[in-house]
């Protein structure tokens, strides 16, 4: 039961009326507590000085089970800091989220009453620990033998606690002559399981080991727990549980004769063993419910002992100084003359950081002087022979220096960092073998320092758990960790952001046309981005998934009892094809089925003869073209079967050929994953069928928005699950100065994003650390009716905030702080819980860890809040392209690109042709043509000096032909425009009324041999007219044209873009080879 082990004034050690208090003077001070034994300590309780202003504000918690090691503790999220009091008399509980099983307990303060000083009671509550204790020498193991030859169990749970200053050693080893075998050892002080249920392993291949752990060769307790069930298996260390499934080919584990704990000992062969032996402590060893310890404490016969086991910790004095700071901590200790007259160092360290100054020591030939640092995870050690002279010697493999290690020996007359400073662990010091009392230098006794904590190894590993996500790889300097996320997919300081679009109708309106892509359906999700190709057409974009059989395949000899079965394996895996099904409007896949005295159902009772089989494995017997549920064709539902006694062409059962060819668009079933057919065994009889690929239109969450006119008004939906990252964006448009856009809170979190002014919006949230506020500013109002996109994220390691194309607003997150974002209430959308500063406008496509939110179903059961939003292209300026004309739908827009030279559906791809010497194309201006054919000369003059008419023309080309006709434009009043290439000049024109031009005949003699594209004149697209109407009464075309994408070419290689204004009285301008809306007036 849970008790108070120390109540509040009996826990004190030094007294100042009322409480602990250290001298003024004592800038290092801790509260240490000896609770005479091993307790499991649950909560801590603190409170200031009685009758005082002395209180303390902020501590750490250290815990040993010798009062000499000690060891920070951390909470959940790896926080070491505890909150304390803010004043004098209230009492501040913390329970702790994992027990301590320790003896000594140590408050360190952190912050205090800036108006008092330290002041401090404290309460612990816990309980009696009592524990079996092995203590294992590293030539010594404990022996399990079984009742039987072998043991085979389907189901294994193992648990124990340890403890070692060693890296390496084996704990646990079992192996069966079948080939399974157990092992779970230390290793680079990780713990690594190697399990196997029966597969063969071939000499040379190795085992694979699961990993867990880090810096577990600490001197501190560790606890481990190994659940199996089956190929299922939960390995747990600490707070850390990893799930993986073993490899074997059977369920069971059969061991052979014994499991040995804390080595591997070789059989015959006493005291020799096969890995490196455990050397440290194990505690409350249980193998199936089975206490080993225990059985060996009572020297009972399935225990067998090898070496010299014992039942009580031995503790090795490793005492370890942290280096705090990585630019002002020091240790200077006195080198001893040593009876040889030379000088040796020896050391253990252990960090993170690639750099750092190990040590630096002056010799005694003077200027001689020896350096020894970390570079580039190297060890270096340089020898100064002058001021302008080293040596230099390197050592140690160009990795993470993480584990502990000797330094070569060197003359040495202290250790002081006075530059670019170590900052880690150091033990075991001693010069000229005399070794270094720490103790000393900590009650100023010895040598100087500065920036150290004493008794502990304060290292943390920030890559456990590893919080990079979608693969990315961890690594870490003292402070902080870091992700590459290269060849992941993912961006981000966690690798959480997608690289790639979630949608075909994304690119489109990113302003990309047809081709493949990789599209990551959930986006931030554990999904990873696929290949698909994107069918951008005037009106829909399709979303193209191919399979491994798309050819049409011949189908004899197959029975009901013996079927052809094909599966389709799509470029795409099933989780990722149910994302893009799921997230589109309408999907589906063309079958086509022929037949010659080849069923689909059995035209006695209606079994089935042949099916296909949907995504999520149902068979259906429903063919192209018909509802879900229905044993018929597309031809029944057309009633135009050939034969109307049966549902299906093929069921007419005849020696000629017959087609059930439909189109399957019931989208929760697709794609088709495997097709089944089983009546092709008689004589003459086939089938002949081919799937098509999956093709879906439509992005559901693009277009789904909310308009929200009531301030008091909101969507509701579930608490957001953000707790360790977040992604949250979204398109808004509004005419109000401010508004909340959406809220969720907390006991004491919150997480919110708001239009704060016109032309600010804001990210703030509180994970537990205050208040965190990011703002983005932009240079025009935000409330311009206009659609704005929003994005903000955040994680553990930084939060951003991004509002269209104005700089990102990010702010890194402070280490060794409060990680998880815990909330409870709603998440309000368009509003707060309040029901104050609610927005007023348009939300659309609000998307949150990769999850659209369907706003459009909310709104219709909420006051206020109405259904889709209109204006969608009023709201943004950019959706049509070239002169395109953006035509709103009920659900979106499409672009009308009939008087633009591009098509596509955002109007962006070039049209183009190729053209040969002899071939032209002429197009008759429609509408013009009456008028000007009744005109008089007159009229014409007078129509030309009345005004300044403009035409516009733009167009790309390419061609090596010099000199070259490109375009001419004639009136019946004699008036021409003429676009050429000349020999010396780029391109030249010529407006007039008289003669032509002797360059404009040579060019016109010469042709055209090259590629033209995107022409336009005013409204008009000559070449799109070509292509679209060929039979068109309007356009004649002469000799050979072929459709080129020399436009897309054009644009990748050397045209650039050029424009200019011409006036009547000009005869001729000079632009570069891509003429781009000119401008002539005449």
């Amino acid at each position: 039961s849970i008790h108070r082990i120390l109540p509040m004034q009996t826990a004190m050690q030094e007294f100042r009326a009322g409480g602990w208090s250290p001298q003024v003077t004592d800038s290092q001070s801790w509260l240490q507590l000896d609770l005479r034994d091993r307790m499991e300590v649950t909560a801590i309780a603190t409170q200031g000085r009685y009758g005082s202003s002395d209180w303390v504000s902020g501590y750490l918690l250290l815990f040993s089970d010798t009062g000499q090691a000690w060891k920070q503790y951390r909470q959940e999220d790896g926080v070491g800091r505890f909150v304390g009091n803010v004043n004098a008399d209230s009492v501040v509980h913390h329970r702790l989220s994992h027990s301590i099983r320790s003896r000594f307990l140590r408050f360190a303060p952190l912050d205090w009453n800036p108006s008092g000083w330290v002041g401090l009671r404290v309460e612990v509550y816990g309980c009696v620990y009592k524990s079996d204790v092995a203590d294992f020498d590293g030539r010594s193991s404990l022996l399990y033998r079984f009742n039987q030859k072998s043991m085979s169990t389907v189901k294994d749970v193992i648990s124990l606690r340890f403890k070692s200053h060693q890296a390496e050693g084996v704990l646990l080893h079992g192996e069966g002559q079948r080939g399974d075998y157990i092992t779970l050892e230390l290793h680079r002080g990780r713990l690594a399981l190697y399990l196997n249920l029966g597969e063969f392993v071939t000499p040379g291949s190795g085992r694979v080991a699961v990993t867990l752990g880090s810096l577990l060769d600490d001197q501190h307790w560790h606890s481990v727990l190994i659940e199996r069930f089956n190929k299922q298996v939960n390995l747990t260390v600490d707070t850390h549980t990893q799930h993986f499934r073993t490899k074997g080919e059977g369920d069971s584990l059969e061991v052979d004769y014994e499991l040995s704990f804390g080595g591997i000992p070789l059989p015959g062969k006493p005291g020799t063993f096969l890995r490196k032996n455990f050397h440290g402590c194990i505690e409350n060893l249980y193998y199936n419910g089975i206490n080993i310890i225990d059985l060996a404490k009572r020297r009972k016969p399935q225990i067998y002992s090898v070496g010299n086991v014992t039942f009580s910790c031995s503790e090795p004095q490793l005492v370890s100084t942290t280096f705090l700071s990585s630019s002002s901590s020091f240790l200077s200790l006195p080198a001893t003359q040593s009876a040889s007259a030379g000088f040796a160092v020896h050391f253990q360290f252990r960090t993170w950081n690639p750099d750092g100054l190990l040590l630096s020591t002056q010799l005694a030939l003077e200027p001689q002087r020896l350096e020894l640092q970390i570079s580039n995870s190297r060890l270096r050690l340089t020898h100064h022979t002058s001021a302008q002279q080293k040596e230099e010697v390197s050592t140690g493999e160009a990795t993470r220096v993480q584990s502990v290690t000797g330094c070569p020996s060197l003359n040495i007359l202290g250790c002081e960092n006075p530059t670019l400073a170590f900052q880690g662990c150091m033990r075991l010091i001693s010069i000229n073998s005399q070794p270094m009392d720490l103790n000393q230098v900590k009650q100023g006794r010895l040598g100087n320092y500065k920036e150290l904590q004493f008794d502990t190894c304060g290292i943390h590993d920030r890559c456990l758990p590893n919080f990079c996500e979608h693969g990315g790889q961890c690594s870490q300097s003292w402070n902080t960790f870091y992700c590459d996320c290269s060849g992941t997919g993912y961006t981000g300081a966690t690798c959480h952001n997608s690289i790639y679009e979630a949608s075909c109708e994304a690119y489109r309106l990113t302003g990309s046309s047809s081709g493949f892509f990789s599209v990551d359906p959930d986006g931030s999700g554990p999904l990873g981005p696929t290949q698909v190709y994107c069918n951008m057409t005037e009106d829909k974009v399709w979303t193209v998934v191919t399979h491994n059989s798309t050819d049409p395949v011949r189908v004899q000899g197959s029975t009901l009892q013996k079927p052809y079965v094909m599966k389709f394996n799509y470029s795409a895996s099933p989780e990722q094809l149910m994302a893009l099904v799921a997230g589109s409007e309408q999907c589906q896949q063309e079958v086509m089925y022929g037949c010659r005295k080849s069923r689909l159902f059995n035209t006695r009772d209606g079994t089935p003869l042949s099916w296909w089989v949907d995504q999520g494995g149902e068979r259906r017997t429903y063919w192209g073209g018909f509802l879900p549920g229905v044993q018929q064709c597309s031809c029944s539902l057309e009633e135009n079967c050939m034969d109307m006694n049966y549902f299906c062409n093929c069921d007419a059962d005849t020696d000629s050929r017959a087609n059930d060819t439909g189109v399957l668009s019931y989208k929760e079933h697709l794609p088709v994953s495997e097709i089944v057919i089983g009546d092709t065994n008689r004589t003459g009889s086939e089938a002949l069928y081919r799937i098509g690929p999956l093709r879906c239109y439509g992005d559901k969450s693009v277009w789904n928005a909310a308009s929200f006119y009531q301030e008091s008004s909101y969507l509701h939906f579930p608490t957001l699950q953000a707790e360790l990252s977040a992604d949250i964006s979204f398109y808004f448009k509004t005419s109000v100065p401010s508004g909340v856009f959406l809220e969720n809170l907390g006991l004491k979190h919150f997480i919110r994003l708001e239009l704060s002014s016109p032309s600010v919006v804001t990210f703030s949230f509180d994970v537990g650390n205050g208040p965190v506020v990011l703002a983005v500013k932009s240079h025009v109002p935000l409330n311009d009716r206009q659609w704005h996109y929003l994005r903000a994220e955040r994680s553990v390691k930084e939060a951003s905030l991004h509002v269209d194309q104005l700089p990102l607003r990010f702010l890194e997150a402070p280490s060794d702080r409060h990680l998880r974002l815990r909330l409870n209430s709603q998440l309000f959308v368009g509003g707060t819980a309040a029901r104050q500063r609610g927005f007023l406008g348009c939300i659309r496509t609000l998307t949150i860890n990769s999850v659209t939110f369907n706003l459009e179903e909310r709104a219709k059961m909420t006051p206020g809040v109405s259904v889709g939003c209109p204006g969608h292209c009023s709201g943004s300026s950019s959706l049509c392209h070239n002169r395109g004309r953006c035509i709103e739908k009920n659900s979106g827009y499409v672009c009308d690109c009939s008087q633009s030279a591009y098509r596509g559906p955002s109007c962006m791809e070039e049209v183009s042709v190729s053209f040969d010497r002899e071939s032209s194309v002429t197009y008759t201006f429609q509408e013009p043509f009456s008028v000007m054919q009744n005109r008089s000369s007159k009229a014409s003059s007078d129509y030309r000096e009345s005004g300044r008419a403009r035409e516009n023309i733009a167009f790309s080309f390419m061609t090596t032909q010099s000199p070259a006709m490109l375009l001419t434009v004639s009136t019946f009043s004699q008036q021409y425009i003429a676009v050429i290439l000349a020999h010396n000049v780029p391109c030249l024109l010529f407006t007039g009324v008289d003669a032509v031009d002797d360059e404009v005949m040579r060019a016109g003699s010469k042709g055209f041999i090259g590629c033209l594209s995107s022409v336009q004149f005013n409204h008009m697209a000559p070449l799109k007219a070509v292509l679209l109407n060929r039979g068109s009464s309007l356009v004649t075309v002469q000799g050979h044209l072929e459709e080129s994408n020399c436009g897309t070419l054009a644009d990748l290689t050397v045209l650039h873009s050029q424009s200019a204004i011409i006036n009547y009285n000009m005869s001729e301008v000079v632009f570069p080879s891509k003429c781009v809306l000119l401008n002539f007036f005449y």
